[in-house]
């Protein structure tokens, strides 16, 4: 497996004018928490593509660092047969291209697709990066688990695997705290195989009879927000074994008639004469999108899920480090957590030494993968980069 670089379709003097810090390459046998952070926007697709080999290439080349073929809810079930041989057909075809590629997973929806794509793929299977596995829970996820350990010991290396927590028993009030409890425990066991769990809020939603609309963010829809609170307090407390909780998918991707206002607000757009680009952003309902990474990134997710190409700049664009975060980041961990307060080097906020020494790691991990803003650049800037690539 290559190693992985975001913003690495950029020229040098172009990369230079944005970061004052670029990302760095991190490689797939990195620790599990630095490939986590790593993922970006983990663009799906279904297995069912013709061209799915190109896809990837294409995207890659673009700009995304990590995506998932799915063999389990995006193809019907009628269709399955043909979508592991196809699946199977067009990695091996991705690895013998020779391109670089993104970090690649594949969606299974049984245990038994996880020794038959190992086996399908052979000697190609150095393209696949891991496996992400679905509606996982204590009960289900150790006969999952238990293959993809099967399936690294075959290829002669590490196999990764991201567990969608989506489950009805995840969703219920009643049940939910034991559930999560059981499903941290049992993944504790595979931890050097678990670079990031992941969030079902599409099934999640389902076990309500929901579909939250394109005007609301998924953490406007309480039950559900109630849901991933509790992933995050159990699966991303700083308590020295936290994971990396990656962002719900974004379902939105085409302009239809709108109920309310747009939510990017003008003034910083008409600052970096890029109003053009608030419109286009706009149409393709992407403001919806920027205000729920900016909501995820505040609640402790890291990441997003992602289903179409043009939703990958705006989640890598917020994911970018800015000036001043980094700067208090720094200052933070200057003091050695020995505890103290003092004014930031903005001089417009309290930085104190112990409670915000986690996120200050955090912080410069994400620094490491998506680089630091110069103090001029803003997020139109970085995202206008994405866009225009």
């Amino acid at each position: 497996m290559p190693d992985m670089r975001h913003f690495g379709f950029l020229a040098p003097d172009e990369r230079d004018r944005l970061f004052l810090r670029a990302p760095q390459e991190f490689p797939a046998d990195a620790e599990p928490e630095r490939i986590g952070v790593g993922l970006g926007a983990t663009l799906y697709c279904p297995a069912t593509r013709p061209q799915l080999a190109r896809d990837i290439r294409r995207r890659a080349a673009a700009g995304v660092t990590s995506m998932v073929v799915c063999l389990e809810d995006s193809v019907p079930d009628s269709d399955l047969a043909a979508a592991e041989h196809n699946a199977v057909n067009q990695l091996r075809e991705l690895a013998a291209s020779g391109s670089e590629v993104p970090l690649v997973f594949v969606r299974v929806r049984s245990v038994a697709q996880i020794p038959m794509l190992v086996a399908g793929l052979a000697e190609h299977a150095d393209v696949l990066a891991g496996f992400v596995l679905p509606k996982f829970t204590e009960e289900t996820g150790a006969a999952y688990l238990d293959e993809v350990v099967a399936g690294s010991a075959a290829v002669g290396r590490r196999l990764l695997a991201m567990p969608v927590l989506e489950a009805a028993e995840i969703a219920y009030m009643e049940s939910r705290i034991s559930s999560l409890h059981g499903a941290r425990h049992l993944i504790d066991k595979y931890r050097e195989h678990v670079p990031a769990v992941r969030i079902g809020a599409t099934d999640l939603s389902g076990a309500y009879g929901l579909r939250r609309a394109r005007e609301f963010t998924v953490w406007d829809i309480r039950v559900i927000a109630d849901v991933l609170s509790a992933v995050v307090n159990v699966f991303g407390r700083i308590d020295g074994h936290s994971y990396v909780v990656a962002g719900p998918v974004w379902e939105y991707f085409s302009a239809a008639e709108r109920m309310f206002k747009p939510q990017l607000r003008e003034t910083p757009f008409v600052a970096h004469e890029e109003r053009k680009l608030r419109t286009q952003l706009i149409a393709a309902d992407l403001d919806g999108l920027i205000r729920e990474v900016a909501l995820d990134r505040a609640n402790g997710l890291t990441g997003k899920t992602v289903i179409h190409p043009t939703h990958v700049a705006a989640v890598h664009a917020l994911s970018v480090v800015g000036h001043e975060e980094y700067a208090d980041a720094c200052d933070i961990l200057a003091t050695g957590g020995q505890g103290g307060a003092a004014a930031s080097t903005f001089r417009n906020k309290m930085n104190e030494s112990k409670p915000h020494t986690a996120w200050a790691h955090r912080t410069l991990l994400r620094a490491d993968a998506f680089g630091v803003a110069r103090e001029d650049v803003s997020f139109v800037d970085l995202l206008g980069a994405g866009l225009h690539q």
